[in-house]
């Protein structure tokens, strides 16, 4: 039988931060030892403090469907951690989702028609491209490689790209794949031109607990962008909790009551017990988040001192776990012989819309770090 498949998933290529870890899986399978640094997924294990009020959700019998935006107690705890963050938030404008990557195709879904424009900060996460064209938007991008990645110097090149056309904006500071946190300053821009252009903005903070010297500002905190500002978060990066999937999205009632259609008609709901551990995550993992913290800064600096000794400099971010390695202008083949001759995994700038780099997670133990950077010295690809 031959399908005739919808234009709207043809318009997409698959991941390829999930393409190269899966590259990495099969030579793994293989008997091959591979430093897998493709994927942002934490090394530590989920605190045992969630994991058991996950199990005593599942003994109390919370294995049901919950109310489709979520559970009453989340929601609330939700809200008062936006309100923390100096965003006016309540928890009816709360909808709790399986991972904040539904919370953001909800968004984009809720608000992009066929032709209207999007525009994203480049290097910028894979699949925010992916789902601009799924809903049928239309990509403009800015370029920050220029910039060492920061936003702040590119606000002109911003306000280019930036007009009455523009429907929607997406801003991810701390940024995957670059770890850089943008300025008050740059969110200032940012908040300057959404006003003057009536553009509604996306905030994806999915690694806001995730900064090293430096305290990230809520783009929805910031005086005029309350009623403009899709806050998106989750739990995976700051509680590792990547395979629970767990997230949510802030935003103005009137968006939430239409992005809450498409969440009952598609997921339903986030699963119950993983919601009751996610409770428990806000209200008594701190301590456990800045261990992890404090180790991943580790990390970024060994490496950043390793890259060093062999003579690149790479652009240090201040958050996140990520580092943009330059490598050859064509990094998809430099990413492949990577792979193939030195066994170590990363991803290629080009996915990112920065070639000429490879993205490196430092979500990985010291030790295998070390052995990525000697592999990689050893096969002359640095």
């Amino acid at each position: 039988m031959s399908f005739d498949f919808a234009a709207r998933v043809e318009r997409v290529e698959p991941s390829a931060t999930l393409a190269i870890s899966n590259k990495a899986s099969e030579l793994e399978a293989d008997g091959v030892d591979v430093v897998d640094l493709s994927v942002g997924e934490p090394d530590f294990p989920t605190p045992e403090n969630i994991v058991e009020a996950g199990k005593d959700a599942m003994d109390a019998g919370h294995t049901g469907y919950t109310p489709s935006n979520g559970i009453p107690d989340l929601r609330a705890a939700i809200a008062e951690k936006l309100r923390n963050d100096g965003i006016d938030a309540v928890s009816e404008e709360v909808i709790v989702t399986p991972g904040g990557k539904q919370a953001l195709y909800e968004t984009f879904q809720t608000l992009i028609d066929d032709g209207d424009e999007v525009v994203l900060l480049d290097p910028a996460w894979v699949s925010y491209e992916a789902m601009a064209k799924l809903s049928g938007g239309s990509l403009s991008r800015v370029d920050l490689a220029p910039y060492d990645f920061q936003l702040e110097p590119a606000l002109d090149d911003l306000s280019e790209a930036v007009s009455d056309d523009t429907e929607l904006l997406v801003v991810n500071s701390p940024s995957n794949p670059t770890g850089a946190v943008y300025s008050d300053a740059a969110l200032e821009g940012v908040r300057d031109l959404a006003v003057e252009h009536d553009v509604t903005v996306i905030s994806d903070e999915i690694y806001q607990e995730i900064t090293y010297g430096v305290e990230p500002t809520s783009l929805g905190s910031l005086d005029g962008m309350s009623d403009r500002t899709v806050t998106i978060n989750g739990f995976s990066k700051a509680y590792s909790m990547t395979g629970w999937r767990l997230g949510y999205v802030h935003a103005p009632e009137s968006l939430i009551s239409q992005a809450a259609k498409l969440h009952s008609h598609s997921v339903s709901c986030a699963v119950n017990f993983v919601q009751h551990a996610g409770l428990e995550a806000i209200e008594n993992t701190d301590e456990a988040v800045v261990e992890m913290r404090d180790a991943f800064r580790e990390r970024r600096d060994m490496l950043a001192d390793l890259f060093e000794e062999h003579g690149v400099d790479v652009p240090i971010g201040d958050g996140a776990f990520y580092m943009m390695l330059p490598v050859d202008d064509d990094d998809q083949e430099w990413c492949a012989g990577a792979i193939e001759d030195a066994h170590v995994a990363t991803v290629p700038g080009s996915a990112f819309g920065s070639p000429g780099y490879a993205r490196i997670s430092y979500a990985a133990s010291e030790e295998r770090l070390r052995e990525a950077v000697e592999r990689l010295a050893e096969h002359d690809y640095i």
